[in-house]
C-alpha cells in the first residue's frame, strides 16, 4: 500500500526509521527525507504524493502540531476519501495540543520500540479501522 508519512523536521530521524520498517513490511512509503531534492517545487511534489497515497501516518509531537505543513497534510487526509480509516496518528513525543478530531482515531504510541509500533501501524494500514461513536 502507498503510505504518506507526515512529520516535522525535528522528528526526521524517527520518521526515517519508521519509513524503513514500513517499507520492509512491503509498503511503498513517501518520506520527504528521501523524496525531495533542492530546487523542486515542494508543494507540487507533496500534493502529487498525497494524491497517490492510500494511507497517511502522521507523527505527533509539539513541533509537528506547530508545523503548517503537517496541519495542512492532516486537513487534506481528513477530507480525502482514500484516507478513510487509514489516517494513523503516531505519538512521538507527548503533547497536549492534539486536535480533537485526531483524538477520535486510534493513536499509536511509539513507546518502547519503533519496530513494535510499525507492526501496529502496518495492521491499521492493511485493514483500516472503523470509528465508533463516543
Amino acid at each position: 500500500m502507498k503510505v504518506f508519512l507526515s512529520y516535522a523536521q525535528s522528528d526526521r530521524e524517527v520518521a526515517g526509521e519508521l519509513a524503513a520498517h514500513l517499507a520492509e513490511a512491503g509498503h511503498k512509503v513517501w518520506f520527504a527525507g528521501d523524496a525531495l531534492f533542492p530546487g523542486q517545487n515542494i508543494a507540487l511534489e507533496v500534493g502529487k504524493a498525497l494524491d497517490k497515497s492510500e494511507a497517511m501516518v502522521v507523527l505527533l509531537s509539539p513541533q509537528a502540531l506547530k508545523s503548517d505543513w503537517v496541519r495542512q497534510e492532516i486537513e487534506f487526509a481528513l477530507g480525502a476519501p482514500q484516507f478513510r480509516g487509514r489516517l494513523i496518528p503516531v505519538m512521538v513525543k507527548p503533547t497536549a495540543d492534539v486536535p480533537w478530531i485526531l483524538k477520535k482515531l486510534p493513536i499509536v504510541k511509539l513507546g518502547k520500540s519503533i519496530e513494535e509500533a510499525s507492526r501496529e501501524i502496518g495492521d491499521y494500514i492493511k485493514h483500516g479501522f472503523e470509528l465508533t461513536p463516543a
